[in-house]
């Protein structure tokens, strides 16, 4: 028995898994009937101090222990030189492609230009957006959304929106934010800058992230206010409806007034968690001094008329005054560290890179659906490690399925390798319920075919029919899957497919466009396929040919920004990440209850 004792330490230091940990203790009840001293020894206090401290080193080290990494096989990614003229014509329209990005990027980070930069700068004594967005967060290592929203629109250009969005880290937090952008038409509000606010609540009500509102508005642009910025369930006050429904969910929300709130703009500090107000640049009221002088003669300074200390001292408005803008972004990042977050420890364990160059995507991104390559060479150079486990790999061929990890995440890819067939369909259903099933996020790599199936016999009806019923299968295992999915097009957006592949109406969390990406019902040079008049489709060609492109998309707001491929896993990565931390947050599980305000 005593030796038994001494075996029965020894084997408790043998174990590594909570199986065999389950083995040890069915012999244990078993040997305890059999054995006194060793019953004696489980039971009694003063000499269990070894084996207690023993069972406690490791059974801790079970519930601590990171994901045992994958061994998932390795994709094959090298290019058959017999493609190599489809590489080649990829990589020069990616070329003319990220040409072009650069020059849209370079035009929006100029802003409202160099009079009105110098106007707000130095007349009005601000900081530009940009610069307070530096402020504000812990690096500039940030996720920015719908950069090129805005562009091209047949009310002019209106740079970033008026309005610069995206998430960023504040005090290690991921946080939603939203800047005025005031050098852009004066920071007046546009039909654009509503869609492009109420995207960036959407994105903090999808993944629980708070959110922060840097406040410089001049109010709605009068001349567009009636028929697109303030009647409408999703014009300018579905925004205060956001707020409201977001702290209901305990989404925190922080508002810093760092220039005018006017008019419907006042909302937004007066419906916040708490709110910031800079002395002498932040006012907040309903109507500015001309209004006020117009309906009653008096004269009114804006500082006396809605100041900051007016609304620190009087109304209340304001939680906190601050004397100056850096003191003010002080004040909220030390808000933010008020939040009832327990973020895990960084991770050091170093992430398996790609076998593969990333920049070989920019030949990859296809010119056409008929220069599409084989998607596996997509995928080996966005996960970790080119490792993915392929699902159903000898059905449904035209549909690439399977598990990766991308940057540590486990992920369930869903990529268009062809047209989405029957089989394909089906196969997609299955696995998006799968991933569901297992709470898995999905990736979806989309690249549709140009133009619907046609049917030219009936037995080609019968198997467009059976199509149809599949996609519809796979495109109600999407809809209603509760895991967090991402979308990147990578070639063509086109017509049903695009929807059981997870397009805009189908709510991923993130969407994103690659440079030479299209979207539309039918690509450009299909339009015959739908339309049988010769004259009436080369017309509908060359309109798809200009509003089919990915900056046309983002420049309205059908995603949320064009990306460069070769940015794609660093990107994901991050969306990954910023997903994942709202698992985080404490006291989310609690009841709602109303928020109060003064």
């Amino acid at each position: 028995n005593v030796c038994c004792c001494f075996n029965l330490l020894w084997a408790i230091g043998k174990m590594h898994t909570p199986a065999a940990f389950n083995s040890f203790l069915c012999w244990c009840m078993y040997s305890t009937k059999t054995s006194p001293l060793l019953h004696w020894t489980l039971n009694t206090q003063q000499p269990s101090w070894a084996l207690q401290s023993v069972l406690h080193r490791y059974t801790s080290s079970w519930t601590s222990r990171k994901n045992v990494p994958s061994a998932f096989p390795v994709i094959d990614g090298v290019f058959h030189p017999i493609h190599r003229h489809v590489f080649e014509t990829n990589l020069r329209n990616s070329q003319i492609c990220q040409q072009r990005y650069q020059e849209q990027r370079d035009k929006v980070l100029k802003g409202g230009g160099q009079n009105a930069i110098t106007r707000h700068t130095q007349r009005n004594k601000k900081i530009l957006a940009r610069d307070r967005i530096r402020m504000l967060l812990d690096d500039e290592d940030y996720l920015e959304l719908s950069p090129f929203a805005g562009m091209g629109l047949s009310y002019g250009d209106i740079l970033s929106a008026g309005v610069i969005t995206g998430i960023g880290k504040i005090n290690g937090i991921w946080c939603v934010f939203a800047a005025n952008d005031a050098t852009v038409k004066g920071g007046t509000g546009y039909p654009i800058s509503v869609k492009k606010q109420l995207r960036a609540q959407e994105v903090a009500m999808q993944n629980r992230l708070p959110c922060v509102y840097l406040v410089d508005s001049g109010g709605a642009f009068l001349p567009l206010q009636v028929s697109y910025i303030f009647p409408d369930k999703n014009h300018g006050g579905r925004t205060f409806y956001n707020e409201a429904i977001m702290s209901a969910m305990k989404i925190p929300q922080v508002s810093l007034v760092c220039g005018s709130c006017t008019a419907g703009g006042a909302y937004t500090p007066s419906m916040a968690e708490e709110a910031v107000i800079v002395d002498r640049i932040g006012t907040i009221f309903l109507g500015g001094p001309p209004l006020v002088k117009a309906a009653t003669g008096e004269e009114v300074t804006p500082e006396e008329l809605g100041g900051a200390t007016l609304h620190s001292k009087v109304s209340g408005v304001v939680d906190h005054f601050a004397a100056e803008e850096k003191e003010a972004f002080e004040c909220v990042r030390n808000i933010i560290s008020t939040l009832n977050f327990r973020l895990p420890e960084e991770n050091t364990t170093e992430v398996e890179e790609p076998l593969y160059r990333t920049e070989d995507l920019m030949g990859l991104a296809p010119l056409n659906y008929s220069y599409s390559l084989d998607v596996r060479l997509i995928v080996s150079r966005l996960v970790d490690g080119s490792r993915f486990q392929e699902f159903k790999a000898r059905y449904g061929t035209p549909l690439l399925t399977g598990f990766a990890r991308i940057e540590g995440h486990l992920v369930g890819i869903v990529a268009n390798n062809g047209e989405l067939t029957y089989e394909a369909s089906l196969k997609g259903s299955h696995f998006v319920q799968l991933c569901d099933q297992r709470d898995i996020p999905l990736i979806f790599l989309q690249n549709t075919a140009p133009e619907p199936a046609h049917t030219f016999s009936k037995n080609k009806a019968e198997s467009n029919s059976n199509r149809l019923k599949a996609q519809g299968s796979m495109m109600s295992a999407v809809a209603c899957a509760s895991v967090p999915k991402i979308t990147v097009v990578i070639g063509g957006c086109h017509g049903g497919d695009s929807f059981a592949m997870c397009g805009r109406a189908f709510d991923p969390n993130f969407l994103f466009l690659w440079p030479n990406a299209r979207v539309s019902i039918v690509a450009p040079g299909h339009a015959g396929a739908v339309v049988q008049e010769e004259h009436d489709a080369q017309q509908i060609n060359e309109l798809l040919e200009e509003e089919s492109s990915a900056f046309f998309s983002s420049g309205r707001l059908w995603d949320d920004g064009v990306i460069l491929p070769q940015d794609t896993r660093k990107i994901l990565g991050k969306c990954l990440s910023i997903i994942h931390q709202q698992e985080y947050q404490l006291q989310r599980k609690k009841q709602p209850t109303p928020l109060l305000r003064i």
